[in-house]
C-alpha cells in the first residue's frame, strides 16, 4: 500500500472556513478538500433538503418523454417498461413502474435474460412487445447506444423513450426522447444520476404535470438510494441528496420488499454501507443466479408476508451465487500462475463454463490480489463474453476503446464495463488488450493506494468530532469516510490476532499520554509484528463507533500500519 496525503488547501481558505463553522482547522480542511468553502456550502452539505434537487425540464428531453407519456396514457397506449438485469436496472423498472400504475393500469414490466438476451435492449424484447400491442417502451438504465434496436422497434411502430446515465456513442437513438444527462448538448446541472436516478427525474417531472410535490414522491427514494450505493456513483450533490432521504425511507418505511431482505439485521440504523453489502447484492442475485424479474416481483410486492416468501427465494439465489464466486475465482487464480502471467500489467482470463452470472464479481476478486485492469470471460452462445473492472485512476472504457476493432460490442464506465466479441479474436484482443494498458498505465496505479486526507493526533479524536463526522454521511466516491493518519502511536500491550487463520488484528493504541483506543484491521494480521514490540508505529484508519451489549465506544477501522514510513 501507499500513502498519500491529500494536499491541504490554503491556510486563509481554511482558518476563514473554520472560525465560520466554529470547527477544528482539519474539519475545514476536510470539506475544502470536498469542494465545500462557504458557509452556504457547507449548510447544504450537512443539512440536504429535498429543495436541492433539479428541476427536471432543465433535462434535454425531458418534455418530449412526458408528452409522449401523458399521450399514451390519453390513448389507452400498452407501455412496456424495460431495464437491466442488475440492481440499477431493477431498481429503475421497479420505481417507474409502480409509479406509472399508481396513475395507469396498462403497464408491463421487461428485464432481459441475462444469458438468452445479454446486457441492453434486446430484439427478444421489442418482440415481446410487438406480440402483446404494446406501442411504447421506457428504457432504463439501458439503450443509449441501441441504435440498431430501437430503429427495429420503429419500422414495427414502437416508440422509445431513453432513460440513461452511460456515455453515449457518436450518434444517438432515433427515439422519441433520450434522456441522458451525459449527453454533450444535455445542459443539465448534475451528470452523474445513475439509471434509477434519471427514471426518478422522469416521474418527477410527471408529478409536476399533476400538481404532486416532491414530498409525495419520496417512497420511491429507497429504491433511488439502493440504486446510488450499489452503482458506485458519486455521492455529491443530487445524488447526496437522494441517498439522504432514500436512506430515511430504508429506515423508516421502506417497502416490503427492502424490508423483508433487512428486516433480521440486527443494526437499528442502516447506512450507504449496509446497503452496499446487504441489500445490493440480493437483488443483484436474482438476475446473476435465475432472473432480474425477481427482484422486480419483489420490489414492487405490497404485501409483506408475499415479500418474505420472495426474499427467501432470494437469499438463496444470494448463497448460490457466493459458492459460484468462490469456485470461479479459485480457477481463475490457477489459470494466472499456470500461464506465468502474474506479472502483466493487466489480467484476462477465460474460461467457457463460467457463469456469466459472476464474473464480474470475479473480476473484483483477482483486482484485489493482482492490483491491474481485469477482464474475465466466458461463453454466452456463440460468443465470448466478459465484465471488466479497473483500478484507481485508469479508465477501463477507454482501454477497451481503443481496442473496439477486435470487439464485437461494449459499454460501460471508467472502472467497470462489459463486452462482448468472437471465439477467433480472444487472443488478439488479449494481447492489444496488454499492450494498451502497458503503454497507457502510470507505474503508480499498479500498487493500492491509501488516500488520507488529513493527520491528527488521538488527542483531536472528540465526541464533537465524531459528531461531525455523522454529519457527512452517506459516504460514497467523492465524499468517502475521511482517513486520518497519526503518528507515534504504540500498543499497549493488548495486541492480537483474530480469525480463523489469523488474518485479522486487534490492538489498543495510546498516543503520548492519551488512554487506550480500540483498533480493529481486517486482513492485517500480519502486521502484528509492527506492533507488538512497543516501538512507535503509524496508524491510517477511519474513525467509527462500536456497538456492544448496549454500549457505544470508539473504535479505529485501520486501514495500514506502518513503522519509519514503511510497511
Amino acid at each position: 500500500m501507499r500513502w498519500t496525503l491529500k494536499p491541504k488547501p490554503s491556510e486563509d481558505k481554511i482558518k476563514h472556513l473554520a472560525q465560520a463553522l466554529n470547527v477544528e482547522d482539519f474539519v475545514a480542511t476536510l470539506l475544502i478538500q470536498r469542494g465545500i468553502e462557504t458557509f452556504e456550502e457547507a449548510k447544504n452539505f450537512f443539512r440536504p433538503s429535498l429543495e436541492h434537487l433539479h428541476d427536471p425540464y432543465l433535462m434535454k428531453d425531458m418534455d418530449k418523454a412526458v408528452a409522449r407519456i401523458e399521450q399514451a396514457i390519453k390513448n389507452g397506449e400498452n407501455i412496456l417498461v424495460f431495464g437491466d438485469y442488475d440492481v440499477d436496472g431493477t431498481t429503475a423498472v421497479s420505481l417507474v413502474s409502480s409509479y406509472l400504475k399508481s396513475h395507469y393500469p396498462h403497464i408491463a414490466t421487461y428485464i432481459p435474460d441475462r444469458y438468452d438476451e445479454g446486457y441492453g435492449i434486446s430484439y427478444k424484447g421489442i418482440d415481446y412487445a410487438d406480440d402483446n400491442g404494446i406501442s411504447l417502451i421506457i428504457a432504463l438504465d439501458c439503450g443509449i447506444k441501441s441504435i440498431d434496436h430501437i430503429a427495429y422497434a420503429k419500422a414495427k411502430n414502437i416508440d422509445f423513450i431513453v432513460c440513461d446515465h452511460h456515455r453515449p456513442g457518436e450518434f444517438l437513438p432515433d427515439a422519441v426522447a433520450v434522456l441522458d444527462p451525459k449527453r454533450e448538448d444535455c445542459s443539465y446541472p448534475y451528470d452523474e444520476l445513475c439509471g434509477c436516478g434519471v427514471g426518478f427525474k422522469l416521474i418527477q417531472a410527471l408529478g409536476q404535470n399533476r400538481n404532486e410535490t416532491i414530498e409525495d414522491l419520496v417512497p420511491y427514494l429507497d429504491l433511488v438510494a439502493t440504486a446510488i450505493a450499489a452503482d458506485i456513483v458519486p455521492i455529491t450533490g443530487e445524488n447526496r441528496v437522494l441517498a439522504y432521504f432514500g436512506l430515511k425511507v430504508i429506515n423508516s418505511e421502506p417497502r416490503p420488499g427492502i424490508k423483508a431482505l433487512t428486516h433480521q439485521v440486527k443494526k437499528k440504523v442502516l447506512d450507504i454501507t449496509d446497503v452496499v453489502f446487504i441489500i445490493s447484492p440480493r437483488i443483484n442475485a436474482a438476475g446473476r443466479i435465475k432472473h432480474g424479474n425477481h427482484a422486480v416481483e419483489l420490489l414492487t410486492e405490497f404485501n409483506f408476508e408475499q415479500a418474505q416468501q420472495f426474499a427467501l427465494e432470494i437469499e438463496q439465489y444470494n448463497a448460490d451465487r457466493k459458492d459460484l464466486d468462490k469456485k470461479i475465482t479459485k480457477e481463475a487464480f490457477q489459470q494466472i500462475i499456470e500461464n506465468n502471467e502474474e506479472e502483466r500489467f493487466s489480467t484476462v482470463v477465460f474460461q467457457e463454463d463460467w457463469h456469466k452470472g459472476v464474473i464480474g464479481i470475479v473480476a473484483s476478486r483477482l483486482i484485489e490480489t493482482y492490483y491491474r485492469p481485469t477482464l474475465v470471460f466466458t461463453k454466452s452462445g456463440d460468443k465470448y463474453a466478459a465484465s471488466a473492472r479497473s483500478v484507481k485512476g485508469f479508465d477501463v472504457y477507454n482501454a477497451l476503446d481503443a481496442c473496439a476493432e477486435h470487439l464485437e460490442q461494449f459499454g460501460g464506465h471508467m472502472y467497470a464495463a462489459g463486452m462482448t466479441l468472437k471465439a477467433e479474436n480472444y487472443q488478439t484482443f488479449k494481447d492489444a488488450f496488454e499492450k494498451q494498458v502497458s503503454e497507457t498505465i502510470l507505474p503508480e496505479m499498479l500498487t493500492p493506494e491509501i488516500e488520507i486526507d488529513a493527520e491528527i493526533n488521538f488527542s483531536d479524536i472528540t465526541p464533537k468530532l465524531i459528531r461531525i463526522l455523522k454529519q457527512f454521511e452517506p459516504f460514497g466516491p467523492q465524499n468517502m469516510t475521511p482517513v486520518f493518519m497519526t503518528e507515534n502511536a504504540i500498543d499497549t500491550g493488548y495486541a492480537k490476532t483474530l480469525g480463523a487463520e489469523e488474518e485479522h488484528l486487534r490492538l489498543f493504541a495510546k498516543q503520548n499520554n492519551s488512554d487506550g483506543i480500540a483498533a480493529i484491521g481486517f486482513g492485517l494480521g500480519k502486521k502484528l509484528n509492527i506492533v507488538k514490540n512497543q516501538n512507535p508505529f503509524q496508524l491510517a484508519y477511519c474513525i467509527a463507533e462500536n456497538e456492544w451489549n448496549g454500549n457505544i465506544s470508539t473504535q479505529l477501522m485501520l486501514k495500514d500500519i506502518r513503522t519509519d514510513g514503511r510497511n
